[in-house]
């Protein structure tokens, strides 16, 4: 940390952030006045037990549920903040193994005797540490340590990331429950599973077979007339079907479309855009604020289904909201199954920036268990934001090596 960072108080920082936006430098201040740095930074890699069928869940040899890595980050006076990435190869390159050793023999190394309030400082230290190809380098890997450090900063200064962020808490968040039919005959019991848990909205998963897709969403409105209906392909259409599939799912009732091709189809994007049948997002192809602010200028989208756990942390998806909302496009609030940790960081962002649809944040749907001492709330498919400092959770470092210790990995050698 510079030593130009004038000194401040807690008194003094909470004062200020009553009336203006938490900068840089102030965070800056505060560390200088507190003097700590990270210490240590210990890893995790588990697997979540889960329950129903989707298809991103089982590792390359058929390990059962979701791979996660959770990071405990240790500050020099003690304090602990707790972070979490979902690496799951088969949405995207990065796995339980290769983010344990990514933050095991990299990231962690780099973050040592690092102030841990300099965020904007530490995501620079990752982008020398794995450079950035295209875009971020290992963005759900290092999502981990950004969620940490956010989570220590805030119980350093005392403050929840909304004081942090000088914004409204929010909330609370209506859930999307996902519909991921083999087939039609599925649907109206996965329909009905989400109804007995207080689910209204459903999202469904589509491609690469537009006649089965265009059935399944029919079914589904017919059974949920006034749900919001959300379509995601995770880029699973060629450009001309997409083309010919999107105003077929809107004459059936679906409301947007998600990732209907692979992010790198920009003509296809901007065909699709120019059709209007339905809204475009973009999900998988956007990482950082610089694809999504071209992505904008080049025509290819309305708008961006949001993931902190796909884009490197809070930082990076709380400037791509701000980026959405002053271009007046769209944004939805979706996830990686994220557990615990990762979902509450996911609420209190989309709370903290008035998230006004149902989110697609289905952990609590399909995930078996959890490492907090205190659940999250959620309860009618409506999620509280957490109060508390930082990421307003407890984790309980016992369950997390219960979790660890019943799925040994690959990842632990």
């Amino acid at each position: 940390m510079s030593t130009s960072c004038s000194r401040l108080s807690r008194r003094r920082f909470l004062k200020t952030t009553t009336t203006a936006a938490v900068t840089f430098p102030t965070l800056c201040a505060f560390g200088q006045e507190l003097r700590v740095k990270i210490d240590r930074i210990e890893v995790f890699p588990v697997r979540y037990p889960t329950h129903g069928f989707f298809k991103f869940f089982s590792g390359p040899r058929g390990e059962p549920g979701l791979g996660v890595v959770i990071v405990k980050i240790t500050a020099s006076d003690g304090t602990i903040g707790w972070g979490q990435s979902v690496p799951t190869p088969k949405w995207a390159y990065e796995s339980l193994e290769t983010a344990t050793v990514a933050i095991r023999r990299y990231f962690g190394p780099a973050m040592i005797g690092h102030d841990p309030t300099d965020i904007a400082g530490a995501n620079q230290i990752m982008d020398r540490t794995i450079k950035p190809a295209f875009s971020t380098g290992m963005p759900i890997t290092r999502a981990a340590i950004e969620l940490g450090l956010h989570d220590l900063t805030g119980k350093l200064m005392g403050v929840s990331l909304s004081q942090l962020w000088n914004r409204p808490r929010g909330g609370p968040i209506s859930l999307s429950w996902t519909i991921n039919a083999r087939t039609l005959d599925d649907v109206e019991s996965l329909v009905e599973q989400g109804r007995q848990r207080g689910y209204r909205h459903f999202n469904i998963k589509v491609a690469p077979d537009p006649k089965f897709d265009v059935a399944l969403a029919k079914k589904v409105r017919a059974l949920a007339p006034n749900a919001f209906l959300w379509a995601d392909a995770n880029g699973g259409y060629d450009p001309q079907t997409a083309l010919e599939a999107a105003p077929k799912l809107a004459d059936v009732g679906v409301d947007v479309l998600e990732a209907p091709i692979r992010p790198n189809r920009i003509s296809g994007y901007q065909a699709l855009r120019r059709q209007g049948a339905l809204p475009i997002l973009m999900d998988e192809g956007v990482v950082s604020p610089v694809e999504l602010v071209e992505f904008i200028r080049l025509k290819m989208i309305d708008g961006v289904a949001m993931k902190p756990a796909r884009c490197g942390g809070l930082m990076s998806n709380k400037r791509q909201i701000e980026i959405i909302q002053d271009a007046g496009l769209m944004w939805l609030g979706s996830g990686l199954t994220d557990p615990d940790i990762s979902l509450a960081a996911s609420l209190a962002l989309y709370g903290a920036y008035g998230l006004d649809k149902p989110a697609a944040l289905n952990g609590p749907q399909f995930l078996a268990a959890d490492v907090l001492a205190k659940p999250l709330q959620i309860e009618d498919a409506v999620a509280q934001i957490p109060t508390g400092p930082g990421l307003g959770v407890d984790v309980d470092q016992d369950k997390v090596l219960a979790l660890m210790n019943a799925g040994k990995s690959k990842a632990d050698d």
